[in-house]
């Protein structure tokens, strides 16, 4: 097993990544499609995959050949993105929102911009990093800064998601200050995708009112 931290920027470096992701997203939508109707996948996107500029077409091919609902997926893109080329991907963005697919911020709060693309691209999804969650409990900075962002989100609209969620503690702290979905080793490791049915059914037997998102 290797890590993404390891393969993913040597595939970006060669230009792998594009047939990567390309057949990421085609396998992300196929599995999905076997799921409850109310489950959503997340699949991640690179800034390389965007500069052949044939993504919105690539998410309408994954969509059409697997058959699952365009609102049952969403893409996570970070703010690099942006900051190349804004205007070519922000068209790009654009297109893949118009299919009807959902487009979430990856590890909001890291970046020195991020505001501003609040503005300038309607996101459905912000994401908590998770060095902020991990600081829930220890210290005071952590949890300001995640309520600044569910606060911000809860007033723009946006539906805001925690990254790395541990501990009960964490989870609690996270529900008080209105964060509306999470994700982490609290509710699961990754697994395999012949393990998916077997943990959705698990959830679906024990969970309360939590809301969990699948991510590729």
């Amino acid at each position: 097993m290797v890590a993404p931290a390891e393969f993913i920027p040597l595939a970006e470096e060669t230009g792998l990544i594009v047939p990567i992701g390309e057949w990421v997203l085609r396998q992300a939508c196929a599995e999905a499609a076997a799921w409850p109707d109310d489950l959503k996948v997340a699949v991640n996107l690179s800034p390389v995959q965007f500069k052949k500029g044939n993504l919105p077409q690539l998410v309408l091919a994954a969509l059409a050949s697997s058959g699952l609902p365009a609102a049952r997926l969403e893409l996570e893109i970070t703010e690099s993105i942006l900051l190349e080329e804004s205007k070519t991907n922000l068209a790009t963005l654009h297109g893949m929102r118009a299919l009807g697919a959902a487009i979430s911020m990856d590890d909001f709060g890291t970046g020195y911009s991020s505001l501003s693309y609040l503005r300038s691209f309607p996101f459905d999804k912000i994401k908590i990093d998770r060095s902020f969650i991990s600081e829930l409990g220890k210290s005071g900075d952590g949890l300001a800064i995640v309520r600044g962002i569910t606060n911000l989100g809860s007033n723009l609209g946006i539906s805001t998601l925690a990254e790395g969620v541990e501990t009960e503690e964490q989870r609690e702290l996270l529900r008080k200050e209105g964060c509306t979905e999470m994700q982490g080793y609290l509710f699961s490791r990754p697994v395999p995708a012949s393990e998916i049915a077997g943990l959705l059914s698990q959830h679906r037997n024990c969970r309360q009112a939590d809301q969990y998102l699948l991510s590729a």
